[in-house]
């Protein structure tokens, strides 16, 4: 399937507690990173790869991240009269990036329900999950790949990135076996948050994945895992174990990649991206250098 007739689908329902009492009325996708909101990102990175229909999974309180893509004529009239192109340009690309759509996940009950949601939009053609937590950068593309071992294998597909064995309690792990390509390996195992000592490796999954469309029939009847939700990681150690429906590889992202959803690493995003643009890391890295040298 080409990515052009591929759709994409962003869940964005969290409450976003960990960064509270600045989501208590604005979502965590809509978080500043640079003078971008964290999901522009995603739908940019999206949009990259050739996929044009997106559908955003919200929950209540949710309506900033529709309006921000909708166009807003009363502001673009006004920069319009004022002359500032510069801006008025970066406007109008926020609401022409591609076709979105939203839809509401209800109760929450995890990341799985919330990919269940996107059903009857996505129908039975193979598609995109991103979460806006997970920025990666636009040098480093990642979906193109992915999609490639979709096309390639016909199998569901997820990213992977190796971390610090001590940090794999925070992702799901993959028990993996190597291919003929050293960039992607199958996946037979998954497991959600393991222990350390009971991890199947260190490759962690991340926030990008190509699925077949099979994970909604498995995602139907697939229980309550860790914390009570209905587990995607459940779904596709499920759909690992089933050659009938082409299995789950896993693409190793060696990349750029930013993790907005902690605090820390928000920070971190918002000064390396900063940093690397034109228009003010000439400015900030002496700032940076004289500040670092201070501590």
């Amino acid at each position: 399937m080409s990515s052009k007739r591929m759709k994409a689908v962003i869940p964005a329902a969290g409450l976003g507690t960990r960064f509270l009492p600045a989501t208590k009325a604005m979502p965590k996708e809509m978080l500043p990173v640079v003078d971008k909101p964290a999901i522009q990102y995603v739908v940019e990175e999206a949009a990259a790869a050739g996929i044009d229909d997106i559908l955003v999974i919200i929950g209540r309180n949710k309506n900033a991240i529709s309006n921000h893509f909708d166009a807003m004529p009363e502001l673009e009239e006004k920069l319009k009269d004022k002359g500032d192109d510069a801006r008025l340009q970066r406007v109008i690309e926020s609401s022409d990036l591609a076709d979105i759509h939203f839809v509401r996940q209800g109760e929450p009950k995890g990341l799985g329900h919330a990919v269940l949601r996107a059903r009857a939009h996505v129908g039975d053609s193979s598609f995109v999950v991103m979460l806006g937590d997970d920025l990666i950068d636009e040098r480093d593309p990642l979906l193109p790949k992915m999609i490639e071992e979709h096309e390639r294998r016909g199998a569901s597909i997820v990213a992977l990135m190796e971390v610090d064995p001590a940090m794999i309690h925070m992702y799901g792990a993959a028990a993996v076996e190597p291919t003929d390509d050293p960039d992607v390996v199958r996946v037979t195992g998954l497991v959600e948050k393991p222990k350390t000592e009971e991890a199947p490796s260190n490759l962690a999954i991340i926030g990008r994945y190509v699925l077949t469309p099979h994970v909604f029939d498995v995602l139907e009847h697939t229980a309550p895992g860790k914390g009570g939700e209905i587990q995607l990681t459940d779904a596709l150690q499920e759909l690992a174990a089933d050659t009938e429906t082409g299995g789950v590889y896993g693409v190793v992202f060696r990349g750029r990649r930013y993790d907005t959803g902690d605090r820390v690493d928000y920070i971190k995003a918002i000064v390396q991206l900063a940093m690397d643009r034109e228009d003010l890391g000439l400015e900030l890295r002496p700032w940076f250098k004289e500040f670092a040298a201070g501590l």
